[in-house]
């Protein structure tokens, strides 16, 4: 009986040094995010009191804060809690599919800089090219097989083959898909919160090839 309330004891003062830990790792992670208390409260719902009181310690963290906390952090809710590493490197990548393409994730956690094997489908050519759209961040790609035809607002149009890579700022209008009769395959390296995979050391607007592009005759 002694021994199991020794047990449990333990257990109670490990939970405890978890949840203790919880506050200043809120903390940290919302300044390193460069976001204030009311930024936050106005993105998860939370109460502005709420959340300071979780990042001092003197509110305990449950699931229902800590899954809208995570969400809006863009991290696992792991990385919130401070679970232990596993110590398995080893990805077990679970794909899905979106807009007709299927993403291979290649990285764990869902924020920060995220890496995907994109496969995409051939594309009947009578249809119209895909809407270009924006959103916040940075994208590299990295063409593994098939060509990539990358259509970019200013009527910027090229198409990518194995062994070519591009970046763009994806507040730049564009839309990836394929210009080939077989699958493409390329990797994808994505930053949302709109961190930039260097290739070069100034900024551009517009994709950069490793190797001169084809020419015009060449696409499809």
């Amino acid at each position: 009986m002694a021994t199991r309330e020794r047990g449990r004891g333990r257990d109670d003062e490990e939970l405890t040094g978890v949840l203790t830990a919880v506050g200043p790792r809120l903390r940290a992670l919302r300044r390193e995010r460069g976001t204030t208390l009311a930024q936050l409260a106005e993105t998860t719902g939370i109460s502005l009191s709420t959340l300071s009181r979780l990042e001092s310690g003197h509110r305990k963290p449950t699931l229902e804060l800590l899954l809208p906390l995570a969400r809006a952090h863009r991290v696992a809710l792991d990385d919130l809690v401070g679970a232990p590493e596993t110590g398995d490197p080893r990805i077990r990548p679970k794909p899905f599919v979106r807009h007709g393409a299927t993403y291979v994730p290649l990285t764990r956690d869902i924020g920060g800089l995220q890496a995907f094997k994109q496969i995409l489908p051939p594309r009947d050519p009578a249809l119209a090219p895909p809407e270009l759209k924006v959103h916040e961040g940075y994208e590299w790609l990295y063409v593994l097989s098939g060509r990539v035809r990358v259509l970019l607002g200013g009527g910027h149009d090229l198409v990518l083959l194995p062994g070519e890579a591009a970046e763009l700022d994806t507040r730049t209008p564009h839309a990836f898909f394929n210009a080939g009769t077989q699958p493409a395959e390329f990797l994808s390296l994505f930053g949302p919160q709109g961190e930039r995979i260097h290739v070069r050391a100034r900024p551009a607007t517009t994709p950069t090839s490793t190797s001169t592009p084809p020419s015009p005759e060449g696409r499809p």
